[in-house]
């Protein structure tokens, strides 16, 4: 494009279209002279001649053909440009990339995002599900915007504020026998599913299982809360689960779902680098994210 002066190309058009230097000098409103020098400009950039005199007409050469064919397209292009920027500018819409893990995507986000699109229909909204650390490292690495995340997290370059906690609770089949209280204990003689490893969800799990002095292999580690809850359903054992995971407000069928003793729970917080520039759709999802402070998913 550093050869390319939109402007000259402009003038080179219209004496196209206008088939002669002084038509298109008076639609223009400059001088003939200006628009002549213009194209001599375009055509010393391009290193090619672009126009040639049939009579008293302006026509454009091969080298001419070939350019006008793209002037429209590059117009257009241009114009879209200059339109997005004026929407970024006047904060109509923009981009957010949105990082957190599975479960608060399904579970946590629905009711947040629809809210964002009805107040900002045109903002672009992407969401990358991964673990803590991932999320962390995108927002570090400017891949992503902001993370809703579960604590801890760190680096120096974060403003990292906690927002909500989130009680874990037991789940299991509606036929297994349990207790009225649910410690490690109890799970050490049961199958157990878990999140699997590598995610501050399992690291929660396996502390709160070491406090109780149970070293406890699972039967299965699975990546997805849904598929958790199907094993669970269809009686291969019991898990433990973040409880936004089980809302208390919705039928879980085919399930026994019991709070922890002691309790357990992880504690969310919404991460996003300190020199980051909010522009009018990541201020929004900034404040509609720390709305969350306060939130509780309680285990039953």
């Amino acid at each position: 494009m550093k050869n390319l002066n939109l402007d000259y190309l402009e003038s080179f058009a219209v004496v196209i279209e206008c088939g002669s230097f002084s038509a298109a000098a008076e639609r223009l409103q400059l001088t003939q002279p200006a628009v002549s020098l213009q194209v001599r400009q375009l055509e010393k950039s391009l290193n090619a001649t672009l126009i040639e005199r049939v009579g008293r007409r302006a026509r454009p050469t091969a080298a001419g053909v070939a350019l006008l064919s793209h002037a429209q397209q590059i117009s257009a292009a241009v114009t879209s440009a200059v339109d997005a920027v004026a929407q970024q500018t006047a904060g109509t819409a923009g981009r957010v990339r949105l990082g957190t893990g599975a479960t608060a995507c399904i579970f946590l986000l629905p009711p947040i995002l629809k809210d964002l699109r009805t107040a900002l229909p045109s903002l672009e909204i992407t969401v990358t599900t991964g673990n803590t650390v991932e999320i962390a490292r995108a927002i570090e690495d400017n891949t992503i915007d902001i993370g809703l995340v579960t604590l801890p997290v760190s680096g120096r370059s974060f403003e990292i504020t906690p927002v909500m906690n989130d009680a874990f609770v037991l789940i299991a089949p509606h036929d297994m026998k349990l207790p009225a209280r649910i410690t490690p204990e109890v799970l050490a003689t049961r199958p157990v599913l878990l999140f699997e490893p590598g995610g501050n969800t399992r690291r929660t799990a396996d502390e709160w299982l070491a406090r109780g002095g149970v070293s406890l292999k699972p039967l299965m580690s699975l990546g997805s809360v849904e598929a958790i809850k199907e094993m669970v359903r269809a009686g291969l054992g019991c898990a433990i689960l973040p409880g936004m995971a089980v809302p208390a407000n919705t039928k879980q069928r085919d399930l026994i779902v019991r709070s922890l003793s002691p309790k357990l729970h992880r504690r969310l917080a919404v991460v996003i680098r300190r020199d980051k520039r909010l522009d009018r759709g990541l201020r929004q999802t900034l404040l509609a994210l720390k709305a969350l402070a306060g939130t509780k998913h309680d285990g039953r």
